[in-house]
């Protein structure tokens, strides 16, 4: 079992999740406290992140640690529930009922 980290993936997840927020890597760089190259490293993979940059990376993207490493583990979705959790938050109750009747027709 290879338990290293894929940091072009995890890269590649805090750059997707960074666009969805509408987030410069300038932007990003200043919530997280470093500077925009280390932000563009990280998403490139020409650099690994500390422990601390990727829960300050967390916070600023508004998710979960897990989320973002959810898919470099095994037996554990809690990652993806806590995101979908996160994302029904922001729902009004109509939503919420509509996409519970699609996951019951799943």
């Amino acid at each position: 079992m290879d338990n290293s980290v894929d940091y072009a993936a995890l890269g590649m997840k805090i750059k997707d999740l960074r666009l969805k927020r509408g987030l410069t890597q300038d932007q990003l760089s200043e919530l997280v406290g470093c500077n925009i190259s280390h932000i563009s490293n990280i998403e490139n993979n020409y650099t690994k992140l500390s422990l601390n940059i990727l829960l300050a990376i967390a916070n600023a993207l508004d998710t979960t640690i897990d989320y973002l490493l959810a898919t470099q583990y095994t037996g554990t979705s809690s990652g993806l529930d806590s995101a979908i959790i996160k994302a029904l938050k922001d729902c009004d109750d109509e939503k919420k009922e509509r996409i519970l009747q699609m996951i019951e027709l799943m």
